[in-house]
């Protein structure tokens, strides 16, 4: 009877220490995915960065182009410093993403200007400035969209059970600075012959 019983005690003590290493397991799988996810984030997040640096660096180029030949637009020159200092200055994503809205916005009005000056529409550097800032937009387009599905994909990991528990205790919480459209982006433009 005695040796039953100290089977039973061997068998359940056996339970309990083969369910606690499945338990803290599967916390450090889900803790070494939320890593994963996290560094994936934070690199794709690096190359949104470089591209928008890019385009910050070709910005005083093409503003010294216009500057040439529209010396009276003054606000947009303000606007586009202003906004280019805020992109270079932002310390956090959801900084950055709100000041690549602005710049946006000031780039926008400083290629429609360019409508007003043909002899600006025909300058080979302008040309080409515009050429490069078309290119780094598109590339900016492939950052913002790789980073925002790697963002999505963290976030999603870290809601689904039991992973929104291992979340909790290892600290991961969800982010949600999503590069998004900026405001007035769904308007189209407005074309006169």
């Amino acid at each position: 009877m005695m040796r039953r019983g100290l089977w039973i005690a061997v068998g359940i003590i056996v339970v309990i220490v083969v369910v606690g290493l499945i338990v803290f397991g599967s916390y450090v799988s889900a803790r070494n995915n939320m890593v994963d996810k996290q560094v994936a984030v934070q690199t794709q997040w690096a190359n949104v960065q470089t591209q928008l640096q890019r385009r910050a660096d070709l910005i005083p180029n093409l503003v010294a182009t216009v500057k040439g030949y529209a010396t009276h637009e003054q606000t947009i020159f303000t606007d586009i410093a202003n906004a280019r200092a805020g992109l270079l200055n932002a310390h956090t994503p959801k900084d950055a993403i709100q000041a690549n809205g602005q710049l946006d916005s000031a780039l926008g009005r400083l290629l429609a200007i360019s409508e007003n000056y043909p002899n600006l529409k025909a300058n080979q550097n302008f040309l080409s400035l515009q050429d490069q800032l078309e290119g780094t937009e598109n590339r900016i387009a492939v950052e913002r969209r790789r980073y925002n599905q790697s963002l999505q994909d963290y976030n999603s990991y870290i809601r689904h059970f039991p992973n929104n528990i291992w979340a909790s205790i290892g600290g991961f919480q969800q982010n949600n600075a999503y590069f998004e459209a900026s405001p007035g982006s769904q308007n189209a433009p407005t074309v006169k012959f």
